[in-house]
């Protein structure tokens, strides 16, 4: 995990290290220093993960599952509504419903939807892996 900023000053002493000190022992032990640090803080952040999922509120514990209902909703509207959108749109058209000048509705960026969706079904993909292993989820039902 790579924490923006905090690995910025962490490389940083190490690099400040490394031109004052000459020895490979003292370096070593800068680097280990470092990678330290850096644990520690990524412990920090598994633990406010932990007390955010455990929370009752939908605001605080509710936004992987608010990220993936817009995920579906967006899916739906991409590959389902708005092919019928546009079909029925030129539909009405021919009609004389909808002047001819007129454009149906846009699409959305598919590319981007497909980063944002994949991330969530890698995810889940995990937990399905978890399922089959029969790993022992009952401490994680805090949700």
């Amino acid at each position: 995990m790579n924490i923006p900023g905090i690995s910025t000053i962490v490389s940083g002493v190490t690099k400040l290290a490394d031109d004052l000190f000459t020895s490979d022992e003292e370096r070593l032990k800068i680097e280990l220093q470092s990678k330290k640090m850096e644990t520690q803080l990524i412990r920090n952040q598994h633990i406010i993960n932990v007390e955010e999922a455990k929370h009752k509120s939908v605001f605080v514990a509710g936004w992987r599952p608010f990220i993936g209902w817009v995920g579906g909703a967006a899916l739906a509207y991409q590959f389902l509504m708005y092919p019928l959108l546009v079909w029925l749109w030129y539909f009405l058209q021919t009609k004389g419903v909808v002047e001819p000048g007129i454009t149906p509705p846009p699409p959305l960026d598919a590319e981007v939807l497909w980063v944002v969706v994949s991330g969530m079904l890698g995810i889940a993909g995990m937990r399905s892996y978890d399922k089959l292993k029969k790993t022992q989820t009952d401490s994680l039902k805090n949700y």
